[in-house]
């Protein structure tokens, strides 16, 4: 007897067509650690990886902005997600790097704890981000994907580099493109 799945039937989940349209929607992302969370993020938003500078401390600015560094001419505003997400502990060391952004056409930098590594997803390996009713907002973040042991929280870093109380974008310039 034949146990062979149809794979030729169309609207089969492994028919072709759906098949394609599941390799279609695979990503790469970039992984990285924020305490004791593996987030990522889209690949493509990702300009380079650099290791971790003091920047220079812009005044009156919130404190998950850490400041300004001077990237080949290019005056760059450092964030440190484990602020502005309120990791427990925030401490630099040899891990710790700077993920170079390209946002809206800015560019900007992220700090993280280190970063692990670049991983494909398909569509089907990312789950909805549960609803939570809390005043955080959790806006930016796009799914969670589980990897084998590992589970990531995949975030919009687009989002959250442009939302408002980053400061960092002019969100009229933005609602115009």
């Amino acid at each position: 007897m034949d146990t062979q799945p149809l794979t030729g039937q169309p609207g089969h989940p492994h028919s072709a067509r759906a098949v394609a349209g599941q390799k279609a929607t695979a990503a790469e992302f970039l992984t990285f650690r924020l305490g004791a969370e593996e987030y990522g993020i889209d690949i493509l938003r990702v300009q380079e990886i650099r290791s971790y500078e003091e920047p220079t401390r812009i005044a009156n600015a919130p404190n998950f902005i850490k400041g300004v560094v001077n990237l080949r001419g290019v005056i760059v505003p450092v964030v440190d997600l484990r602020i502005k997400l309120g990791c427990e502990k925030v401490e630099y060391n040899g891990f710790t790097v700077v993920i170079v952004l390209n946002v809206h056409g800015r560019v900007v930098g992220a700090v993280v704890d280190s970063v692990s590594d670049v991983l494909e997803l398909s569509g089907d390996l990312i789950k909805p981000a549960p609803e939570m009713n809390t005043t955080v907002d959790t806006s930016f973040i796009t799914g969670i994907a589980s990897v084998g042991e590992r589970m990531l929280i995949l975030m919009d870093i687009e989002a959250l580099m442009s939302s408002a109380d980053m400061g960092l974008m002019d969100h009229n310039a933005q609602r115009l493109q």
